[in-house]
């Protein structure tokens, strides 16, 4: 070749190279500018996963994984739900107890997203009104929210004002200002938990039908919203079993959906809660886990 050409070649690997030429991992794992917007989690109530993932009564969420994905050995840390809800937002149970009157003060999810600039929301379904951080008004239960109990929010009203009823989502979606991270609160008609007519005496297909209608009505039009289906994960999972206990809370459906998550993907590896809200934080950018997140295994297979 001649000398004169060798100069502009090598320019262009510089230039090549300086411009990101190589491996693309931002969407894997190990790379910092990850392409994910929005993380929004919804957490059902109580059902095995056998009775969930191929259940006529639930034709929405199993048309999500046909087309999106799902963690088919996903298990619950812990019965009963509180200790769950815990360990997804700090790393740790905190409480075995459904009726714990304490308040929590170590670390925990919303110290990181905030830490990091980024905004997080709990928009819990029937909630009293803005900032409620007080015991169950029924149907919405106070153990089912986690943030109430945190005392870095229970002790700052800006922080306080992020945990707001359901009906602030659909608001906040048609003008564009979603969190980057929110956890989404069914009330006991709506998770699984009661009948949705009240008390627990109906078929298992009334509340798994009940739930499915309102996943498709609430959580739907995230999906069909261009910003969040290309940026945005919906993560919808359900907080313990009802009749299992393998791994501490038995086996559950958790279905990731939404642009960046591989299409028709199952994984038949292990996870729990602590993988969960280390991938919550991990696809946000964020890069230090509390409690048993730190250590636990990642869940990048699901990102595209």
């Amino acid at each position: 070749m001649p000398k004169a050409s060798v100069l502009p070649l090598l320019c262009a690997v510089l230039a090549f190279a300086a411009c990101g030429g190589g491996t693309n991992t931002g969407k894997g794992g190990t790379g910092t500018s990850p392409a994910v917007e929005h993380v929004a989690i919804v957490i059902f109530e109580n059902q095995d996963y056998a009775d969930v993932i191929g259940n006529s009564a639930m034709p929405y969420l199993n048309g999500l994984v046909q087309s999106s994905a799902l963690a088919t050995q996903f298990y619950a840390n812990a019965h009963p739900s509180i200790g769950n809800y815990f360990m997804l937002t700090t790393g740790q149970l905190v409480s075995t107890d459904d009726n714990f009157a304490g308040t929590f003060s170590g670390d925990n999810l919303t110290i990181g997203v905030s830490s990091a600039g980024k905004t997080w929301r709990a928009y819990a379904e029937s909630l009293p009104n803005t900032g409620y951080v007080d015991g169950d008004q029924y149907p919405y239960i106070k153990h089912h929210n986690p943030f109430a109990y945190f005392d870095n929010v229970r002790n700052d009203s800006l922080q306080r004002n992020h945990i707001v009823p359901l009906t602030q989502m659909s608001s906040d979606l048609g003008a564009n200002v979603l969190p980057n991270y929110f956890l989404v609160v069914p009330d006991d008609l709506h998770n699984g938990h009661d009948c949705p007519s009240g008390g627990s005496n109906c078929p298992l297909s009334d509340r798994l039908a009940a739930m499915d209608t309102w996943l498709k009505t609430n959580l739907g039009p995230l999906l069909a919203n261009s910003d969040f289906a290309n940026r945005g994960i919906l993560i919808i999972t359900f907080d313990e079993s009802a009749t299992d206990n393998t791994m501490g809370g038995g086996r559950v459906a958790t279905v990731f959906a939404g642009g960046p998550v591989k299409n028709n993907f199952q994984s038949s590896t292990q996870y729990q809660f602590p993988s969960l809200l280390r991938f919550t934080l991990k696809v946000l950018g964020i890069t230090t886990y509390p409690g048993a997140a730190a250590g636990a295994p990642d869940m990048d297979e699901f990102l595209q």
